[in-house]
């Protein structure tokens, strides 16, 4: 069973910085996607940012200049680099491996931004 740990989640003040990391327990092969999604509370869960086979990026529009997406494949990682963080970042981070046969998700890490 591949399992994805996620890391980096903490509580800063708005403008500082965080950086996610996720690792998959093992080599996850037919990879389509890695991604990093959000949830706050009462809220569905939303596409942050994501980095497809061929590296092209997509940020969500709230997050494009602040954010920044970028996988290892050697160490089957994907890192979410967290700029000039705001309030309304706060929420549950999750990472995603989306393959040909089904999604991998992550447990979450929390992310609290103090104004």
């Amino acid at each position: 069973q591949v399992q994805l740990v996620e890391s980096g989640g903490g509580l800063v003040q708005a403008g500082e910085s965080l950086k996610l990391s996720c690792a998959a327990s093992r080599t996850i092969f037919g990879v389509n996607s890695m991604g990093w999604y959000r949830q706050a509370p009462g809220k569905q869960r939303d596409l942050v940012a994501r980095i497809i086979r061929s590296g092209t990026t997509n940020y969500a529009d709230s997050v494009k200049g602040r954010f920044t997406i970028a996988r290892d494949n050697a160490k089957n990682t994907v890192y979410l680099q967290m700029n000039s963080l705001k309030p309304e970042d706060t929420a549950v981070y999750y990472c995603n491996f989306a393959t040909y046969s089904g999604d991998y998700w992550g447990q979450g890490t929390q992310v609290t931004v103090s104004s």
